[in-house]
Parts: structure tokens; sequence; C-alpha cells
């Protein structure tokens, strides 16, 4: 499944690069899925933002990803196979996840509050800038610099092709430090739900980077507010906890709908 940024999510996080050596029920085994690489050509300067930070051949060597997010008071544990895209979202209260075909949720006590579509995979995207943006179906072209302070970035304006994802008209737009051609904003739009493309852009800044299993990935965002387009003073920024990169893949079983959950259709 492609990127789907929408609302803007206020979440606490922090991030841990240490591999935890718990074994729990889900891990050791093999999985069944499998997904053959399609080689892509990139923009010249988008290839050099992907080697920044380690490069898609170390991305492509990774199958799990999993971080812990306090959300509402919630720990939420989200464990993503990154070829399959197939995830899970474990809160105390709550579990949802894609099960490769439908979104099921299940809330025996109707606690969570929200679209099970639009976030068991939100926060995956969010933290795995910039890899994700190298996903088939996009199409890029250069963008307006963004000027912040006294710095000008240079960036990429993402735009999808038809049908793919369920906000096919969202755009996105990557910023990059041009002395280090690290990740530095990411701007996005809304469609999800409306109709029509938007062109309120919504900002979040990546200037917390950190090494995890042979890749950089965020420590830390921040979201910004905005006026006419442009981001402003920083709103809050949020933290990643207990991150977890390997290359082995789960059990398809961890990610299977549970016998009770719901499957739930996009509102």
């Amino acid at each position: 499944m492609r990127l789907i940024f929408t609302f803007v999510i206020l979440l606490l996080f922090g991030i841990s690069c240490k591999d935890s050596n718990k074994q729990t029920r889900d891990e050791g085994a093999t999985s069944q899925d499998s997904v053959t690489r399609v080689d892509k050509s990139y923009p010249e300067a988008l290839e050099q933002v992907f080697e920044a930070h380690g490069g898609l051949d170390m991305w492509e060597l990774q199958r799990t990803l999993r971080f812990t997010i306090t959300r509402n008071g919630n720990k939420e544990v989200h464990t993503i196979d990154l070829q399959s895209r197939k995830d899970r979202v474990d809160a105390p209260e709550y579990s949802m996840g894609s099960d490769g075909e439908n979104v099921w949720l299940l809330d025996p006590e109707g606690k969570y509050e929200g679209d099970p579509v639009f976030y068991h995979n939100l926060m995956f995207y969010f933290y795995a800038m910039p890899y994700v943006l190298a996903d088939e179906g996009i199409r890029y072209s250069e963008a307006e610099p963004l000027k912040f302070g006294d710095k000008e970035y240079k960036g990429f304006r993402i735009q999808y092709e038809a049908g793919v994802g369920v906000s096919p008209e969202d755009e996105y737009y990557l910023y990059y430090d041009p002395d280090t051609m690290r990740m530095q904003w990411l701007g996005y739009t809304v469609t999800y739900g409306k109709d029509g493309p938007s062109d309120d852009v919504h900002w979040i800044r990546y200037d917390d980077w950190q090494l995890v299993n042979g890749v950089y990935l965020p420590a830390s965002v921040a979201w910004y507010n905005y006026e006419e387009g442009k981001p402003t003073e920083m709103r809050n920024r949020v933290i990643f906890e207990e991150v977890n990169l390997r290359s082995t893949p789960l059990n398809t079983d961890f990610f299977a709908r549970p016998p009770d959950a719901e499957v739930v259709k996009q509102e």
C-alpha cells in the first residue's frame, strides 16, 4: 500500500537503535510472503538523498520494522512487513492491521476513536521516510525551492498515478539539505475522504536522524504551523521508541485477522 498522509496526528515518540534480544511469539519464523523488487530510475538528486540515508540496496535488505509510540496515553506497538506491507498495531485496549486483503479492528470495549483504514499504516509511512518515496506508481518533478530562516532547500514534488492507493490525488514535497543531501522537510496535502485535489500543504520537519541497522531513520520529527503554504514555527515534536529493524521476516500468522476482529471498509 502506498503513502497515505492525511490528518496531522499529534503523538509523542522516542527511538532506540538497539535490536531487542527478547524473543516473542511472532519472531524467528519464516514468512511465506515474497516481493520481487522492480528496478526503477529516480532523479539523480533523489538517488543522492537515498544514498545519504544508507541507500535503497540496504533498505531492501530489511524485512521487519517495529516501533512503539505513545498516543492518547496508550503505548502502541507498530509492526510492518516491509515487503508485503502487511502491518499490525497493538495497544492495551485495541489492535488493528492489514492482512494484505482487508483492514481489521479488534476493539472489544469500543475504545478506539478514529478510522483504522486511515490510521493502521500511517505512522509507518511518516517514519520510513525517505525510503517509501521509492514506491511504485510515483511521478517526480522538481519543486520550487523552500526557504526557511536563512537557508534554502531544494526538493521534489511527488504525485501518484491514477488508482494508486486510496487517495491518489494527494501530493507530497520532499526537501533536502543541499550540503548533506539528507531529507529536511515533508510537505503534504490531504485529500482522504474529500473530492478533488487540495492546495493546503502541511509541514513536517526531519532534522533528527539516527542510524538503525545500516540505514538512517528519524529519531524524531516535528510538525510545524504554516501560513500561505509555508512552515512557520514548530508546533510539536514527536519521537519513536523501541525501534527494531531486521532482515528476517515474521510468520504471516502474526498479521492475520484475529477471529473476533471486524473487517473495516473505507469510510
